[in-house]
């Protein structure tokens, strides 16, 4: 595995440098930016550094996108879905941008790295002003910078991907927050578009995720994720090497009253190491998301992930026993892979029903262009594999009641995260093991842990009451 390639701080300069040019030019303004961004954590992450270089360039944020100087849109290509949508919110722009030619509109993120996607795109819509692929995102204000001053730019590279440190972030909490610890992917599943539009796996240095977690911590926040396309593959590819476990432990040593979570986890990189380390170490969290994407061991080797059912049975019983009822397992799973059948489907069913997860993220599986998968015949209807889901998910919500049933009267130390959904009175919070419990409380709360005590399970969330000292 290479090593990774970090950028220069001589164009980290160049770009703070149009960044200081821009924020001359427009300081006395009042202009302001809005982002819109789809798809996963990382694409959220980066959203937050497009709005730190926003306002180094003396960009102030606009909640309403309507009445925003530049709306950029962070794409997601994972889904078809997340395509059409961009497609037609930035055609809606047009008799905005007809109306009002200072509207600059910007096109970003991993939908544009596929090939072509950005050159068609910025043929199609001749309004937008700016179109850059992910390998770009530390040269945004030079880019900026040059559709500010009139000239149409379009920045799409096809690398393996570097990594920059020193970007600013504008984090959207000021209690909860991620940060990258890998980009990218090597793995290739069959179906995933990732590692074409993300680059290869690449890892920050140990030194620097740290300095970056002192500060958080320092700035208050009290939920840190880790994040990457494989965060068990952390630290492969430096020298000297660094395990995701050891990162983690000494993540978890730094002095401080906080909680770390990570994501994603893949099941052929999970070590007993790394579940030791989640059940040894009391700052990190006992949620384990680790996607098996299907129960069939012939349909995950067509998906290329590098494990059978049963390994990646063993790594659940190993969790559990490591750490009881603290632990609570998400997973991810593709319904309708490209030649599977419904008997093979069924297996996942069988894996579903032994993994006992408390909740799954699942998907009708959808092509990708550019990847193996979309050239596999794939005889099975949409309607037919809709069926399939609608059966996945009766019996998901049947495990994930039972699973909240077993957490009746216990206590918990939960970190209050936000506004709840049972009532105008009540505030949500999240268990160690990522459970969401509701309960009545004053915002003032939001941001702190608490012990709250289950008094009614739901389906997908808990009803609690706060225990005061």
């Amino acid at each position: 595995m290479k090593e990774p390639v970090f950028v220069s701080p001589a164009e980290i300069a160049a770009s703070k440098a149009a960044a200081k040019r821009v924020k001359d030019e427009v300081y006395d303004l009042g202009l302001t930016y809005h982002i819109e961004s789809y798809g996963c954590q990382m694409n959220e992450h980066d959203s937050e550094k497009i709005a730190g270089m926003m306002e180094e360039m003396g960009y102030a944020k606009a909640e309403d996108k309507s009445k925003a100087d530049f709306i950029i849109f962070n794409t997601c290509c994972i889904r078809e879905h997340a395509e059409q949508r961009v497609y037609g919110n930035i055609g809606a722009l047009k008799k905005r941008k007809d109306e009002n030619p200072q509207l600059m509109i910007g096109v970003c993120g991993c939908m544009m790295q596929q090939k072509d996607a950005g050159r068609q795109l910025f043929k199609r819509f001749p309004f937008v002003d700016i179109v850059f692929g992910t390998n770009e995102l530390y040269r945004f204000p030079l880019l900026f910078e040059e559709a500010y001053h009139g000239e149409r730019t379009l920045q799409v590279r096809d690398m393996d991907g570097e990594i920059a440190e020193g970007l600013p972030v504008c984090r959207n909490s000021t209690f909860s927050t991620f940060t990258n610890i890998t980009y990218g992917c090597n793995n290739f599943c069959t179906y995933c578009i990732v590692p074409y539009v993300r680059g290869r796996e690449r890892s920050r240095q140990a030194c620097d995720v740290l300095a970056e977690a002192k500060q958080l911590i320092a700035d208050g926040y009290k939920e840190i994720t880790l994040l990457g396309q494989n965060v068990n593959s952390y630290g492969k590819d430096l020298t000297p090497r660094v395990t995701f476990s050891q990162l983690l432990r000494q993540i978890n040593d730094l002095p401080g009253d906080f909680r770390i979570r990570f994501m994603t986890s893949h099941p052929k990189d999970c070590t007993k190491e790394l579940l030791d380390t989640m059940a040894e170490c009391p700052k990190v969290a006992k949620h384990l998301h680790l996607p098996f994407q299907c129960g069939n061991d012939r349909v995950l080797k067509a998906m290329n992930r590098g494990y059978t059912a049963e390994q990646y049975l063993e790594l659940v019983h190993y969790a559990k026993a490591k750490m009881g009822s603290a632990l609570s397992i998400t997973s991810d799973v593709i319904v309708g892979f490209p030649g599977e059948t419904y008997e093979e489907f069924q297996d996942t069913l069988s894996l579903v029903k032994e993994v006992g997860a408390t909740s799954l993220f699942t998907f009708i599986y959808s092509p990708r262009q550019g990847t193996p998968a979309a050239k596999m015949d794939d005889p099975v209807s949409h309607k037919e594999k809709a069926r399939w889901m609608a059966e996945l998910l009766a019996l998901q919500e049947q495990i994930s009641a039972e699973q909240m049933q077993l957490h009746r009267g216990e206590t918990f130390k939960c970190f209050v995260s936000g506004k709840g959904k049972l009532g105008d009175n009540y505030v949500a919070a999240r268990t160690d093991g990522n459970l969401i419990i509701e309960f009545e409380g004053d915002d003032s709360l939001i941001g702190s842990f608490q012990n709250v005590k289950v008094i009614e399970p739901l389906t997908y969330v808990l009803r609690g009451e706060l225990e005061r000292n």
